[in-house]
């Protein structure tokens, strides 16, 4: 089957994507790890931000363009859409790292549980410690807030997107609480993935021991019929017409009629 000119794009671009990704990511951290970076260094990481902006937008345009069905394309690729239309605001700048993302999809097993192998623990890390960046970006130096160090911002970002959520730290600001939503949903959605693979598992080996048993009681019906076969020759031998032996039958007599000569 030939490849669509999107999907050949696609492949094509896959991974300089997922470099530029994270080289953004790099650039994103650097001064948020880092708030006593010079100037300089941080003008640079600004500028590699910006320039990954606008690869992401150079690409979207690119796929929606080469799309057969332009508009059933954008709907179904809607946070690519939205990372590149919504470059200001900070906290959503991180959906750029959905090309790393999308790399992992493709390579993931095409099984759940491989996915679940691959593509979960990965993405996960890679969601916990970019909501922990992000949330210290937001929070950090503003009134009231309690998350000021990248430990206080990993740790919420566990116990969020773990559903446990003790309530030690919590965000203050309106970009911090934006985060904390997505971490709610993405963890939400990790669980429901683990779930199900788990629910698939059980599933598998259950149908894997019923066909055994199956199996097995087929063997078992097969041999009771080679049994029942044989015990039925021996209680009952063929007839002699059949066997080619022929007893002399007197042909006056038969049932002890006279029979015409």
């Amino acid at each position: 089957m030939l490849m669509t000119r999107l999907a050949r794009w696609e492949r094509r671009t896959e991974w300089p994507l997922a470099g530029v990704a994270g080289l953004f990511l790099a650039a994103y951290a650097w001064p948020i790890l880092n708030p006593t970076l010079i100037h300089s260094l941080g003008a640079a990481c600004a500028d590699i931000v910006y320039i990954a902006w606008a690869l992401f937008a150079l690409d979207y345009v690119a796929r929606v363009w080469l799309a057969e069905r332009r508009l059933r394309f954008i709907a179904r690729h809607l946070p690519d859409l939205a990372s590149v239309a919504l470059p200001v605001l900070r906290p959503l700048r991180l959906l750029r790292l959905v090309a790393l993302v999308r790399v992992l999809n493709r390579k993931a097993t095409v099984s759940l549980q491989g996915r679940v192998a691959i593509y979960v623990p990965s993405s996960t890390l890679l969601v916990i410690f970019v909501a922990s960046l992000a949330e210290l970006d937001a929070e950090r130096g503003r009134r009231g807030a309690n998350i000021e160090t990248f430990g206080d911002a990993l740790w919420w970002a566990l116990t969020t997107v773990t559903t446990v959520g003790y309530g030690d730290r919590y965000p203050v600001t309106t970009d911090g609480r934006l985060v904390a939503a997505g971490l709610m949903l993405a963890g939400i959605a990790l669980i429901g993935v683990v779930t199900a693979a788990i629910a698939s598992w059980l599933i598998a080996n259950v149908r894997a021991v019923e066909m055994d048993t199956e199996q097995h009681l087929d063997r078992q019906i097969a041999t009771l019929r080679i049994e029942l076969a044989e015990i039925k020759s021996l209680l009952h031998p063929a007839s002699p017409e059949l066997s080619g032996d022929r007893v002399p039958v007197d042909n006056k007599v038969a049932g002890g009629k006279p029979v015409p000569g």
